[in-house]
């Protein structure tokens, strides 16, 4: 694999994404999970309730995604001295997130921080909440948790306990943080984010689909491409598989897998997979029905460096995946690649697209030559009875190209140090005017992905003078950022080291002319905090 396997270990604080898949030796029911609290826990937490429905202070009052529950181990461990197994505390996880979870309707907006896609600017939290909690943390961090009101108390308690200097950061010391964290922002999470919710109690109550099975994969890995596969996960315990990978990137070439995942909550998927050689991680959730799974994967070394990911559970029915690529220029003969399952019929791609001719067919994967005429807009691909709803896009000319992600940020490293260097990987979305004509506005079509050619230019004067596009890093075709070297930089100013504010360029060919966008980059220092924890 192109893709560098940096072996170091390196994860958010925890994240628990590097732990959350690995099997339990053998598997657990309930009361060997409350058993285990009660051998482990109990020396600083009460037991109350029933022998049939037994409760367990400042556990039994809080709901939390698996990542949220592997964090409360690891400060348990790390702060607390807790004695616990490997195999106790994965069994943990998986019955508190079983039973004390978020429903499907809970996690949606905020799944990107369970999928370590974090090279964004969040919008929408509420502003006393970005004041008093997103000023350090992420608003996904508070928005995946579930509390009673006296539990968002003690976390304000807990708070003020650990971290005493809290009331003197920026946007605290100028107010009395303490009595409004506790008499106020309390209240108010527990009003948003409540613990007893009809989501969850409905969630609870339904019917959980086996994941077990054959699935159609699509998806991308920076430096390889989009590729898609069959994957099969065969079960093993409740909750949990084994997993095969076959397939072909879009360049032909091989792709090869296996690994092992475990279902959370009824429909949180977390696969660890080698993939080629390469130590990959997925975060996936599946539909209420369990037969399509979506999300992320990306590299285990490095989180940042990763793609979109879709499964699609083989039913034996036709179904319609993807297409490669997703969009076709008026007057064009084009090559598309039609992914999916069962593929039997008569091909139409759609109002005013011709099918030239037939490049390779099989029943999960047709390659054609395409050309379209008519009108700009979305088409609904058919093979036989399987549809791919505005699965392709007719446009006449490229107006616009998005540089995904945005706003990202790089960490110099390496340079013999202990920290390796952090990269980010882009991506090219190419847009077209509408039927207003007007880039920019929401008439515009969505075309999808599109290769592109990758540079970096200083942010502003102060980058340009300082030379940051020089030192800071450099981009490959790949579209994937390596920041420099750590350590001070004798041909710098004052010596200075390598972290710099860049626009990275994406140019993208359309015709006889060439659309670019731009993105902004941040390579900041090494993040001395991030560590594993597990």
């Amino acid at each position: 694999m192109a893709l560098s396997n940096n072996n170091s270990k390196r994860a958010a604080l925890g994240t628990g994404v590097l732990a959350l898949a690995g099997l339990v030796s053998a598997p657990l029911m309930a009361q060997d999970a409350q058993q285990i609290i009660r051998d482990r826990c109990l020396a600083c937490h009460t037991e109350t309730g029933t022998a049939d429905a037994p409760s367990f202070s400042r556990i039994s009052e809080q709901r939390k995604t698996p990542e949220g529950w592997h964090m409360t181990l690891n400060r348990m461990i790390h702060l607390r001295d807790l004695q616990i197994s490997t195999e106790e505390k994965r069994a943990l996880v998986k019955y508190l997130s079983d039973t004390q979870g978020l429903a499907p309707e809970e996690t949606e907006g905020y799944r990107y921080l369970l999928e370590q896609d974090t090279n964004l600017v969040e919008t929408g939290i509420e502003p006393g909440l970005a004041e008093m909690c997103a000023r350090c943390h992420s608003g996904a961090r508070f928005t995946l948790q579930r509390r009673s009101e006296q539990e968002w108390k003690y976390l304000v308690d807990f708070h003020m306990g650990q971290f005493p200097t809290t009331e003197l950061h920026s946007l605290a010391r100028d107010r009395q943080w303490f009595e409004i964290a506790r008499n106020d922002t309390a209240g108010q999470l527990a009003k948003q984010f409540p613990l007893h919710t009809k989501a969850w109690s409905n969630w609870k109550a339904a019917d959980k689909s086996d994941l077990m099975g054959r699935w159609r994969v699509t998806g991308y890995v920076p430096g390889k491409g989009e590729f898609d596969a069959w994957m099969s996960a065969a079960k093993t315990a409740n909750g949990k598989y084994d997993l095969t990978l076959e397939g072909h990137y879009a360049d032909g070439e091989v792709l090869e897998g296996s690994g092992k995942a475990t279902v959370y909550t009824g429909y949180e998927w977390r696969a660890s997979l080698t993939i080629d050689g390469v130590k990959m991680r997925q975060v996936m959730a599946a539909d209420k029905a369990g037969n399509t799974l979506e999300g992320r994967m990306f590299m285990a070394a490095e989180r940042e460096i990763g793609g979109d990911l879709m499964a699609v559970r083989d039913q034996g029915t036709a179904d319609l995946v993807a297409l490669s690529p997703s969009y076709l220029r008026v007057g064009e003969s084009t090559e598309i690649t039609l992914v999916g399952q069962n593929l039997n019929g008569d091909i139409d791609l759609g109002e005013g697209v011709t099918v030239e001719k037939i490049v390779s067919r099989s029943k999960d994967r047709i390659t054609v030559i395409a050309k379209a005429s008519g009108a700009e807009g979305l088409r609904s691909p058919r093979v036989g009875k399987a549809v791919h709803n505005a699965g392709l896009a007719v446009y006449e000319e490229l107006a616009r190209v998005e540089v995904s992600p945005a706003n990202a940020v790089t960490r110099i490293g390496g340079a013999d140090g202990n920290m390796p260097k952090v990269r980010a990987s882009y991506r090219a979305i190419g847009y077209s005017a509408g039927a207003d004509g007007q880039a920019g506005t929401d008439d515009d079509i969505r075309l999808g992905y599109m290769p592109a050619s990758w540079s970096i230019k200083p942010a502003d004067e102060v980058a340009a003078h300082d030379k940051d596009d020089k030192y800071a890093g450099m981009i490959n075709a790949a579209g994937i950022f390596v920041p420099g070297d750590a350590g001070p930089n004798t041909a710098r100013k004052m010596d200075a080291n390598n972290v710099g504010r860049l626009t990275v360029v994406a140019s993208v060919e359309d015709g006889s002319s060439q659309v670019s966008g731009e993105g902004s980059m941040l390579v900041s220092v090494q993040d001395f905090v991030r560590r594993v924890l597990d």
